[in-house]
C-alpha cells in the first residue's frame, strides 16, 4: 500500500445525536482522509445524506482547483447505501474510483475508522450538541487541534502541521486549549 500512498484516501461516515427546537435528530458527518499524512476534510454535515446532498458533496471533492481529492486515483469506502451512482460517477469522471470494501471489514479501512474513534472518544462523546451550529464548532475544533497540535503514532509521532513555535527543552510550559479546555495542547517556548 505504501508505494501508492500518494494516490490514496478513503471516506467514511460518523453520527452524533444533536437537539434541535424540533428535538433529537442523528446528524451524519461526512470525511475524507488522505492516507499518507492523515490530512482529514469534513466534506459535509448533514441530519439527511440524500443524493443531493452526497452529489454536492463529490463535486466538491473533485474540483479542480479546491477538491480535497484533487490527485488522488483511489478513494477507499464501505458498502453504505447513502453513496449514490451518482456519487461515484462524479468520481469516476475525474479518474478517481471509488472503491467499495467488502462488509464487516473495518480493518480495511482501518485509518478512517480511527479517525471515528479519536473524534468520538475524544470529543464528541465528551459533549451535548445543542443546534447543528455547535456540533459543526466542535467538529471543526477537533481537526484542527488533529492536524497542528496532536501526535500521530503512525506518522513516528510527528504532528502533521504544526503551528506552535518549536519547543526548546528549558523553555516554560504552555497549554493551548480548544472547546473549553476538552483539548488541550501543551508545549515548551523557546527561550
Amino acid at each position: 500500500m505504501k508505494a501508492h500512498w500518494d494516490v490514496l484516501a478513503a471516506a467514511d461516515f460518523l453520527t452524533s445525536e444533536v437537539w434541535t427546537k424540533g428535538g433529537l435528530f442523528t446528524y451524519y458527518v461526512f470525511f475524507v482522509i488522505e492516507l499518507k499524512t492523515r490530512r482529514v476534510e469534513i466534506a459535509g454535515i448533514t441530519p439527511n445524506p440524500d443524493g443531493k446532498f452526497m452529489t454536492q458533496v463529490a463535486r466538491n471533492l473533485t474540483d479542480c482547483e479546491t477538491g480535497f481529492l484533487t490527485g488522488k486515483k483511489i478513494m477507499l469506502r464501505d458498502g453504505d447505501k447513502k453513496y449514490t451512482n451518482q456519487f461515484d460517477q462524479i468520481l469516476a469522471d475525474s479518474d478517481i474510483k471509488s472503491k467499495q470494501l467488502p462488509a464487516r471489514s473495518p480493518n480495511l479501512n482501518a485509518y478512517a475508522e480511527r479517525f471515528v474513534l479519536s473524534l468520538k472518544s475524544e470529543c464528541l462523546n465528551k459533549m451535548i450538541f445543542l443546534g447543528e451550529n455547535s456540533l459543526r464548532r466542535a467538529v471543526s475544533e477537533f481537526v484542527e487541534h488533529y492536524h497542528s497540535e496532536r501526535n500521530h503514532q503512525g506518522l513516528q509521532n510527528e504532528i502533521p502541521s504544526p503551528t506552535l513555535p518549536g519547543s526548546n527543552a528549558n523553555g516554560p510550559i504552555r497549554r493551548k486549549q480548544r472547546l473549553g479546555g476538552l483539548l488541550n495542547h501543551y508545549y515548551r517556548l523557546a527561550a
